[in-house]
């Protein structure tokens, strides 16, 4: 298993593995395989190597004395890195994962970015808020359009939508609905369109994330889909996995409340809408839209903080859904934030000039 960041050698990454594979080891039991594995190495070494893995938050120390043992921390559990083919190769029924609702997620959800993935994004999104600023009135109301022409496309696909891109320009520019789909799959795209537009004009609103706006979203992309409104008040499966969400109406609340509380106590702005998109889908709030929910929401949270929404255009939908059933069943962030990183830069790079 590799280190989250360029921060470990290969004794450290060697320490990582052991303990994983372990679980629970003493330091002696630590010294032993390191010099099995590596060679040569002294206590004071491997000391000085678990004091630095305890700065990083990737281990945790238990006991005192001789009793001392060490455990992966529940911060490295959510960033490190899984092998996304081998872990899908297993059934979903065989997989070994937390099948229900975890309440200490609200801590444990941290330090989802390294510094170096921060430092890209700062750098592209100082791009997008220089075409931002370069750029023409009229030519940025095409842009904006374009965006919300593939987002509400790649949206909507994802959620089994049968329209095209094409399909879906005519249906949002001309108000033309494509032969062959039903009334429900243009409602479906005409509804993102009209609750990005929403977010976009209240985007100072979203600095601070409230329930009453997850619920305002939600609302405007399910309109006239006999979808129940409001939080849910029964248990809802999801396909594909034995992860099942919280069915008390209450406990769905207030997880949602710590949502908010988590996402606007949290500084990075990008860290923000990844926690909210995350933990809005892990919820499942609401009887339906809930994917849907998520993805406008985590844009509304960028747009309010001056950074480039995202698309999803060239998003694989299987690789997105792999990404989403990861955090369920292991509440790990690695291969979801590996999409977001790449969305963001495809979207730097391909809007606003």
């Amino acid at each position: 298993m590799k280190s989250k960041d360029k921060k470990l050698g290969k004794r450290q990454d060697s320490i990582l593995d052991f303990i994983e594979i372990n679980r629970v080891v003493s330091i002696g039991q630590i010294l032993e395989h390191v010099q099995q594995d590596i060679g040569t190495v002294t206590k004071m070494t491997i000391s000085r190597d678990l004091e630095k893995m305890l700065e990083l938050n990737l281990i945790e120390r238990r006991g005192a004395g001789r009793a001392v043992t060490y455990q992966l921390s529940s911060g490295y559990l959510i960033v490190k890195k899984i092998d996304i083919e081998k872990y899908f190769s297993v059934d979903a029924d065989q997989r070994e994962i937390q099948e229900k609702f975890n309440f200490d997620i609200f801590s444990q959800l941290k330090d989802i970015f390294t510094e170096t993935e921060k430092r890209k994004l700062a750098e592209l999104n100082e791009i997008y808020r220089m075409k931002i600023k370069n750029i023409s009135a009229d030519i940025l109301k095409k842009e904006i359009e374009r965006l919300n022409i593939d987002f509400s496309w790649k949206s909507s696909k994802i959620e089994g939508n049968t329209y095209d891109l094409l399909e879906t320009e005519q249906l949002i520019k001309n108000q033309q609905q494509a032969t062959g789909h039903t009334q429900e799959e243009a409602t479906m795209i005409l509804n993102h369109k009209v609750t990005l537009e929403y977010i976009r004009k209240s985007s100072e609103s979203f600095k601070e994330i409230t329930v009453k706006k997850i619920e305002d979203i939600h609302a405007l992309l399910t309109k006239d889909l006999e979808v129940t409104k409001n939080l849910r008040k029964t248990l809802v499966r999801i396909t594909g996995t034995k992860y099942t969400p919280l069915d008390n109406e209450f406990q769905i609340r207030e997880a949602l409340k710590k949502t908010c509380q988590k996402v606007n106590k949290t500084e990075n702005a990008f860290e923000k809408a990844v926690i909210l998109m995350l933990l809005i889908a892990y919820i499942q709030p609401f009887v339906d839209g809930n994917k849907r929910t998520s993805r406008l929401s985590g844009n509304a949270i960028l747009q309010s903080l001056d950074c480039c929404p995202l698309s999803y255009r060239s998003m694989d939908e299987i690789e997105y859904k792999k990404a989403r059933l990861l955090f369920y069943e292991q509440n790990n962030v690695s291969y979801f934030k590996g999409l977001f990183l790449k969305q963001f830069e495809f979207a730097v790079e391909n809007y606003f000039g």
